[in-house]
């Protein structure tokens, strides 16, 4: 279960961290996962605010996820991951990117289609 918590706080934030650009992707299901991990105790509101941790893995993915194909891969490894998994506070994810000092230029959701993703 907490596992599959992770999994759900880690789709949240990475649909939130996807930013317009071109090509093929080499951002692998297993490094979404093990970035954003650190971010779950703050999505499921366990945490009074985001760690260096999870922070620095919210970065090193808006980092790593470059091209446009990055991006719509992570965010359906994270869709796939976390489909109907509980316990994750949309409200907290939306706003991780920005605490963490990322910008991102959509609104940061569940419901984000993943091929509109640029």
């Amino acid at each position: 279960m907490a596992r599959s918590a992770q999994l759900a706080a880690t789709a949240a934030v990475l649909v939130a961290l996807l930013v317009a650009a071109p090509a093929v992707s080499a951002v692998t299901c297993g490094q979404v996962v093990s970035m954003l991990s650190p971010c779950i105790s703050y999505a499921m509101g366990r945490a009074p605010a985001t760690t260096p941790a999870c922070c620095a893995g919210v970065r090193s993915l808006n980092t790593a996820a470059k091209t446009t194909a990055d991006r719509q891969a992570t965010c359906n490894c994270l869709k796939q991951r976390t489909r109907g998994m509980g316990g994750i506070r949309p409200d907290l994810v939306a706003g991780i990117p920005g605490k963490c000092g990322v910008t991102v230029p959509y609104a940061i959701s569940p419901s984000t289609d993943c091929s509109k993703v640029h």
